[in-house]
């Protein structure tokens, strides 16, 4: 129903420009100006035209008002990531402990701590500026587009484009279509059974229906109230932000970026994501280790108390042990590992959008996803064209060509999909004859209908109109009363409604997925077709699909349940079909379930239910959501492949939504995982390497809660054992430092192929027993360097003895944690096949160059250390040796009885 002129007279584009901040009563206002204007008026004010702008046009309005981006898009500034750092809950440890220091005197306390701040928050600083980089540039290989009508020149024709969606501006004509994401605020100006998802912006669970209306001189009369016009709840509005869920419509572009509704809402609340697992597990260990710190500091001081009496140095040591259980370097080390794992992925041809996905997709032990694309090949090609006897027939193939033509060509085209494509190359091979047709009206695919219509009207036959519907075939064979056989047309009998069904069953189960076709005629009508006049339609047949399974499917799957992932398919497809596939793709479909099914059941019965089966046909997209939530609530980590618009809800819902290059643009935003190629395989290596990630950062944990724990019993063993201080505060810090800086390198290190087997997420119970078990074997060996040092100084606390001792211990610590390093980092011992990465080698080196040269260094007297005798070495090896046989034994014992499961540490 188009109905404007080609050129028009221009007024003074109102749009704000680049910069200027809106706010939401201004864009209420604007956007009801716009939807009360007459649509001529409305395009006048924009300087456009039904034919959209010129590429020249264009240009210089993208330059006056900016990309259509959200504002505050852009990388923060290193200084406010740097301020930003320092709210880190370790770090605001850390500067308290500082002042607590510079209240006490202990200044050199003080510049340590300082080190130790400065280094946490400029490597925090640079890592995520790195992975703001490489992020941008994997963002960038994932462009979400739109339809635009651009023209080359004035006087040129407007041509469809895909172009991004930051590349729109006011006045821009925009095709909309099933699939499509709302580039950005639009009033309609032609529509056909448009619906679109503002869930996004108003919560609301349905899609809502739009209307651009027949009149061109002035906006619909619906009854919207004045004062909504600028609302959601104007028909001839669109939003950036929305989908299109079903129909189609042309619009043109009255506000982007910070000028939409979706822009000023961002500015004035913005939106924040909900808490991942990845985010919940690496809270939850944090406060672990601060409520541990904030144990063991009291205790600490209340033994040395009670042993020495309270003073000066009493405080300052329970401040350096607080200084170091505090680990300053975890945030570090977490985005460390996280931004090298989605660099590798990427050269695997997996796009990570979000840095928790990583962990999300190693600990992903359900995958949801539509057969199509993933098990199968995605190339359908025509493998039938039946009439209601199971009889090859040509017309029924001709009809349903003619469905697929007009559906995407005709005014207010429909989502052209794999099916129809295949249906006009076959009708193309075949030479059937296409022309002398005229497209009338579209009814056009909904995920409730399932099925689309069209209405042409042929050459020669003025007053009659034709219907064409084309779906499933429950769908159709609901709209008709006859079917049509060898030119005949008969009653659709109950009994003929059960043989066809069984017919389309016996196809189904031999893969060939159906469709069936009828048609009527009508009288022409002036009023639109709406899907009430889907009725009294004449069955003709079916034409029939094959997607085949990917010979790479079986492989896959087994790659995926090798490494602990169930495979479950959620499609709209016929049962029999789904079951076919899954046995070509090495899937035992069990009991299959239909989407009627779900209906009455509760969710606590149908997380049983989804726990239990492998494959749900004839699934609507709130069906599978629904299932996703299930299995979430059961305790699964879920992810969901999906590449439709059918998929977004699902992807959105599931712990980690993944989706193709190819998606539809609403599944490519909605998916936090992209795969640039449809198989299966690609995915697997992806969780391979999110495991990986989440290996390397669970060692930093293990190894520094077992030094921790360990040297608090050692501390606390001291304090009732020796009239003197173990360590000098200051000692400990600069041991902490040291030790914290050589396994950052943790990050990029090899990881035991056993760690790669099996989901795992963090496990905040299973990583304490692990240390309670481990840690006091450090406290072991401490006590015998104790002994050794306590001999070695003759057993009297003089000034020298006291520094003999003190850097004997820093020394044994620093060789006891080196080796810990490589001790702990994975359940096998070390050897040639089991070694640490190169960067992690070189960190121990560090380690052990500093233990080294430190007491014989120009900072030995400021650190008041004193270089150890000789006969001392041999002893502190002798010491190493003990605690690297004990070490082993018990890490041994450790993993022969600890329980089996997914969050086995």
């Amino acid at each position: 129903m188009a109905w404007a002129p080609d050129s028009l007279p221009a007024e003074s584009p109102v749009p704000a420009e680049a910069g200027a901040r809106v706010r939401l009563p201004e864009v209420r206002s604007r956007l009801a100006e716009y939807a009360a204007m007459p649509p001529l008026q409305m395009l006048r004010r924009l300087e456009s035209g039904p034919r959209g702008l010129s590429e020249a046009e264009a240009q210089a309005r993208l330059a006056r008002h900016g990309d259509n981006a959200i504002a505050g898009a852009p990388s923060p500034h290193w200084g406010t990531r740097l301020l930003r750092t320092l709210t880190n809950p370790f770090v605001v440890i850390l500067l308290a402990l500082g002042g607590v220091s510079a209240v006490l005197g202990d200044f050199g306390a003080v510049a340590v701590i300082a080190v130790m701040v400065l280094v946490s928050c400029l490597l925090q600083v640079r890592q995520e500026q790195r992975f703001d980089r490489v992020a941008a540039t994997l963002r960038a290989m994932v462009i979400t587009t739109a339809t635009a009508l651009r023209r080359a020149g004035a006087d040129a024709p407007p041509v469809s484009r895909e172009i991004p969606i930051d590349q729109f501006v006011p006045g821009d004509v925009v095709c909309l279509a099933s699939g499509d994401m709302v580039p950005a605020d639009v009033r309609l100006l032609r529509s056909t059974g448009l619906a679109v998802d503002q869930a996004v912006l108003t919560g609301e669970s349905l899609p809502v229906g739009k209307e651009a209306g027949h009149d061109g001189d002035a906006p619909p009369a619906t009854g919207t109230p004045a004062g909504d016009l600028g609302t959601f709840d104007c028909p001839w509005l669109c939003f950036m932000g929305s989908t299109v869920t079903s129909g189609s419509g042309t619009a043109v572009v009255v506000a982007t970026g910070a000028s939409t509704y979706f822009g000023a809402m961002n500015a004035h609340m913005p939106p924040r994501r909900a808490e991942t697992a990845f985010d919940r597990g690496v809270k939850g260990v944090s406060w672990a280790l601060i409520s541990f710190m904030l144990v063991c500091v009291p205790l600490v001081f209340a033994v040395n108390a009670m042993a020495h009496g309270i003073g000066l140095e009493a405080f300052l040591f329970a401040v350096s042990v607080a200084v170091g259980l505090t680990p300053e370097m975890l945030p570090v080390m977490v985005t460390t590992a996280l931004a090298r794992g989605a660099r590798v992925s990427a050269r695997h041809g997996v796009i990570i959008k979000r840095l928790p996905a990583i962990h999300n997709l190693g600990a992903m032990d359900v995958l949801c996803t539509d057969k199509t694309g993933t098990l199968t090949q995605d190339e359908v090609e025509v493998d039938c064209h039946l009439d209601p006897y199971g009889d090859p027939d040509l017309d029924v193939l001709r009809w349903a060509a003619v469905n697929s033509t007009w559906a995407a060509e005709g005014d207010g085209a429909v989502l052209v999909n794999e099916l129809d494509e295949a249906l006009l190359a076959r009708a193309e091979q075949l030479d059937l004859p296409l022309d002398g047709i005229g497209g009338v009206d579209v009814i056009p695919l909904d995920f409730t209908r399932r099925r689309v219509s069209v209405v042409i009207r042929a050459n020669g036959r003025l007053g009659t109109e034709t219907i064409i519907t084309k779906g499933a075939v429950e769908q159709v064979l609901d709209c008709c009363t006859r079917l049509r056989a060898g030119g005949r047309d008969l009653p659709l009998t109950p009994a003929e409604r059960s043989r066809v069904r069984d017919l389309a069953d016996r196809q189904a189960a031999d893969g060939v997925r159906l469709l069936a076709v009828a048609i009527a005629d009508r009288p022409a009508q002036v009023r639109g077709y709406r899907v009430a006049d889907e009725r009294d339609l004449t069955f003709i047949g079916f034409v029939g699909f094959r997607d085949h399974a990917r010979e790479s499917a079986p492989a896959a799957v087994a790659a995926l349940a090798a490494r602990g992932v169930d495979v479950k398919i959620l499609t709209g497809d016929h049962p029999l079909v789904a079951a076919r596939i899954c046995r070509d793709a090495g899937i035992d479909p069990g009991h299959m379930v239909v989407g009627s099914d779900l209906a009455p059941l509760g969710d606590a019965e149908l997380a049983g239910l989804a726990d239990r089966t492998t494959v749900f046909a004839r699934v609507d997209p709130d069906q599978k959501a629904r299932i996703v939530g299930a299995l979430r609530t059961a305790g699964h980590t879920v992810g969901y492949l999906g590449d439709g618009v059918n998929d977004a809800s699902a992807l959105r819902d599931a712990d980690v939504g993944i989706t193709v290059e190819s998606a539809v643009g609403i599944a490519r935003e909605s998916a936090d995982v992209v795969l640039l190629r449809s198989d299966l395989l690609t995915l697997a290596h992806a969780i391979t390497e999110g495991r990986r990630t989440f290996d390397n950062i669970l060692k930093y944990l293990k190894i520094t809660m077992s030094s921790n724990v360990g040297n608090v019993l050692s501390m606390l063993a001291a304090s009732v054992l020796l009239p003197f201080l173990p360590m000098l505060p200051l000692q400990i810090l600069v041991q902490n430092l040291c030790f914290d800086l050589s396994q950052l390198p943790l990050a990029s290190d090899h990881v035991d192929p056993r760690a790669l087997r099996r989901p795992r997420t963090f496990d905040t119970g299973g990583l304490a027993r692990f240390v309670l078990f481990l840690g006091p074997i450090n406290t072991l060996a401490d006590l015998a360097a104790f002994a050794i040092l306590w001999h070695v100084t003759g057993g009297h606390p003089t000034t020298t003895g006291q520094a003999l001792f003190h850097t004997g211990w820093f020394v044994e610590n620093l060789l006891t944690q080196a080796a810990a390093v490589h001790l702990l980092r994975t359940r096998r011992p070390p050897s040639w096949r089991n070694h640490a990465a190169l960067p992690v080698f070189l960190g121990t080196a560090a380690i052990l160059a500093i233990a080294a040269t430190l007491p014989l260094s120009p900072l030995a007297a400021v650190l008041r250390m004193k270089a150890l005798p000789w006969v001392c070495l041999p002893l502190l090896v002798l010491v190493l040796a003990g605690y690297v046989i004990v070490i082993s034994v018990a890490k041994a014992r450790w993993y022969r009885t600890a329980s089996g499961g997914p969050r086995e540490t």
